[in-house]
Order: structure tokens, then sequence, then C-alpha cells
């Protein structure tokens, strides 16, 4: 199995309403980033009377693309993929401006508690603040005129992560659990590996055609890309355990060896996604470390 083959071929079009499938349009906030690529994608689902996926983050010249943009129509619901900074915040000023029912998986949580002494490196990346009309559970169906959208529990990235799937059209909004341009970040203790792998699996379950993704363009054969990405994931475990077998003991060696050829801007969020997958094998039993796991933690086989 190959390592996925990664898009880098969009255009953002900021501002701008840009149809890219039938009954749904793109707008593309102008917060570019190395974790962000071109910037937020939100979806407006429908015609007449529509849905709002991902707002995105408090930016005024985009709240104003998104007003241009529904002129005329009815917005029932604003659907949040999950509660980090640059998907969530604009909720609240685009529903007392619309009226619309938001929905989601539920507040912003951590997959696992903090250890005693950890400092959660993306608590400023989350926004506490955001909380649902109604909670959605799996599989839960939100519907409109002429569209309805089914709740795919994705867990993996954060804690209430969520897709979405336009019934009836293989479409399926996967916000930042699926990206074409790159991998998606997996930072405990806000995300886990085995929550993210798990989803990987619970999608390829799915017969999905189309991937609509909350950064860059279009993931168009879904299942194939997916099974990429697990490979990749699975190299970078196996990559983990050969620098143990090694001699390496910590994250930030690893680092240098495994992220050799990344953005040292990467190398942060890098260690974290080691982090992720050390503690996978820990729950494995594969490696083994004294108390609880950490960036400055010891490391070694089991």
């Amino acid at each position: 199995m190959q390592a996925p083959e990664f898009d880098l071929d969009f255009k953002p079009a900021h501002g701008e309403a840009v149809s890219v499938a039938e009954g749904v349009e793109r707008i593309t906030v102008n917060n570019p980033g190395p974790f962000t690529f071109h910037g937020t994608n939100s979806y407006i689902v429908g015609r007449r009377s529509v849905a709002v996926i991902d707002p995105g983050p408090e930016d005024d010249a985009h709240f104003h693309a998104l007003m241009d943009a529904l002129r005329g129509r009815e917005v029932t619901h604003i659907a949040v993929s999950h509660t980090h900074r640059d998907h969530s915040p604009l909720v609240g000023r685009l529903a007392r401006a619309t009226g619309a029912m938001v929905v989601g998986e539920g507040p912003h949580r951590a997959a696992r508690p903090l250890h005693a002494g950890e400092v959660n490196p993306f608590a400023e990346s989350s926004d506490m603040d955001f909380v649902p009309d109604v909670a959605l559970c799996d599989g839960a169906r939100v519907e409109g005129d002429g569209w309805s959208l089914t709740a795919v529990a994705t867990p993996g990235h954060t804690a209430n992560h969520m897709a979405f799937a336009l019934d009836g059209t293989g479409i399926l909004f996967s916000a930042d659990h699926v990206m074409a341009w790159a991998t998606s970040i997996v930072a405990p203790p806000d995300g886990a590996m085995a929550d993210y792998m798990a989803s990987l699996d619970k999608l390829l379950q799915r017969d999905d055609r189309l991937y609509l993704p909350g950064h860059g363009g279009p993931v168009n054969e879904p299942a194939s890309f997916v099974r990429a990405l697990k490979a990749h994931r699975r190299m970078r475990e196996r990559a983990v355990v050969e620098r143990l077998r090694a001699g390496d003991r910590q994250i930030a060696d690893m680092v240098k060896v495994i992220y050799a050829s990344t953005d040292p801007r990467l190398h942060g969020a890098a260690a974290l996604s080691l982090l992720a997958h050390i503690e996978d094998l820990i729950e494995q039993g594969r490696v083994e470390t004294e108390g609880p796991p950490s960036l400055a933690s010891a490391y070694r086989l089991a």
C-alpha cells in the first residue's frame, strides 16, 4: 500500500460562494496557515431552505460573505463538525442573524483526562464556548427542504469530531478527519490515535463517492485514499518502534529522524502525533514508560 497522494492544487476563491456539487456551495475563509492550508471551508447545503456546515472563525469578512450568499434563503440549521477555533466560533453570530438551530456532537472535551501537571497544548485553539441547541448522536438525521444530513461520529482529531453525510448523494462532509491536502493532526489529550484509526475503519465500511473536507479540495476516491491514510499511520507506528529499537528514548529524538523532511514549523504537531502513536502502543502493550506518557517521558519497547 502506497502513502496517500496529497492534492495541493486548490483555488480557495476567498469570500466567494463556489458550487462544488448539486445543491452544495463552498465559501473558504481567508485564514491560511500551516494547519489550515488555504483556509477553512464553510458549506451551504440546499437551495431555498439551507444548512450551513462549519461557519468558521470569528471573521468579519467571512460573516458578510456568508450572509451575501444566504440572502433570500432561509437558514434552518447550522451544523458544526468540531470545536477548533477555525471551525465553530462564528456560530453564535450567524445563529443570531438567521435564527437557525445549531447542531453538533456536543461541547469541546478532551479525549482523555489531563495527567497531573499536563498542559493541553491545543487549549487556545479550542472553542470552549460552543454549546449546540441539539446534541447529535451517531446516525442522527437533520432534515431540511429537499435535503437531509446524517451525523457520522468520527472521533480522533477531536473527541467530538463529526462528519455529515448528505443523504442520497454519496457525499460526506469529512471536515478535518480526512483531507486531500494533508493528514489530520491527532494530538493528545484533545485527540486519540486509537479513536482516529477506528474512525477510518468506520468510513471504509461506507460507500461514499466524494468527501468535501474542512480544508482544501475534495477527496475524489475516498476508499482508496482512506486505505492509504491507514497505511501511512501504520508506517508511522512502525517508525516509532524502529526508533525505540535503535536506541531513541524520547519523542524529540524520534521527530528529528522520522520528520526530517517536514517543515520545522510543524515539528511541534509532529511530536504530538508521535505521542498519540505511543499512547496507542502503550495501550497495545508494545511500549512502556514510567508514569503517564508525555512529550518528555522516556520510552522503551515492552
